[in-house]
């Protein structure tokens, strides 16, 4: 592929997501009426990781707008990042878009601790690797006290790779969970969020097993915009820890490290 031809396939990724996130903005305008919640944040991290495009971890920047909101049939979540690192800018995204059963039939659908069955369509796209996966599954809501949320999903993780940047993958599979947990100490509010994936092993087009990895991203957040500036549940300052054992499939590669966190909810 040469150059222009690799900058025509990027930017074909790029306007691929920005549509999606513009489409999924405006059925939410669309349908605010409906609307139950929405979160929308703007993250800040520093740190360094592991640099596809250096030898060994540089000082990476990452920049992310997140949202997530629930409307009368179920709810919508994405994050788009913006990667600062050495030798390389790049972005990264995903979206899902899940469907509640107990929502669409208007009863609980579930019991015990199992709160929800969702059925989830996801699509996650990497920038100068041209990659492209489909994610179509469950998700599962559970309750457990303390939690403002617990949410699991099993999903398929279908390749739809775009030009030779990274290889062709065979289709795997995807195990997720995230959570958010609030606590106090004293008048100090904290919460402790992230998630944690299992992404099954696979073959690519070259041959080579792509590995399974395990990504564990636990946040924990300090509401310093109560203390500071009398805003509740606004600003916040923590660190994130990043775990991932064979990252990006690679079986020599596992990553252990933290990173500085700012996040400002709008």
């Amino acid at each position: 592929m040469n150059v222009n031809s690799e900058k025509i396939a990027v930017g074909t990724i790029r306007q691929s997501l920005l549509s999606i996130v513009l489409s999924l903005l405006l059925s939410g305008v669309n349908t605010a009426f409906a609307a139950d919640w929405s979160t929308t944040e703007i993250h800040y991290q520093n740190g360094n990781l592991d640099n596809a495009y250096a030898a060994g971890s540089t000082d990476t920047t990452l920049f992310t707008l997140q949202h997530a909101s629930g409307w009368k049939y179920g709810s919508h979540f994405f994050f788009v990042d913006q990667i600062s690192t050495t030798g390389n800018d790049d972005f990264y995204g995903e979206l899902y878009s899940t469907f509640s059963l107990g929502k669409m039939m208007g009863k609980t659908v579930g019991a015990g601790a199992l709160l929800d069955v969702g059925v989830v369509f996801g699509i996650n796209v990497a920038g100068d690797a041209n990659v492209k996966k489909y994610l179509p599954g469950v998700s599962l809501s559970w309750k457990v006290t303390g939690f403002n949320y617990l949410d699991t999903l099993i999903t398929a993780y279908i390749d739809d790779t775009v030009g030779d940047q990274a290889p062709k993958e065979d289709n795997s599979f995807m195990i997720d969970c995230a959570w958010d947990y609030p606590f106090s100490i004293g008048a100090q509010e904290f919460t402790i969020s992230g998630h944690m994936e299992y992404i099954h092993e696979r073959d690519n087009a070259f041959g080579s097993t792509v590995e399974s990895w395990v990504l564990l991203q636990p946040q924990l957040r300090y509401d310093i915009g109560k203390q500071l500036f009398d805003v509740d549940k606004q600003l916040y300052v923590g660190i994130e820890y990043q775990l991932w054992t064979n990252k990006l499939g690679d079986g020599n590669t596992d990553e252990k490290t933290g990173l500085l966190l700012v996040v400002w909810r709008l």
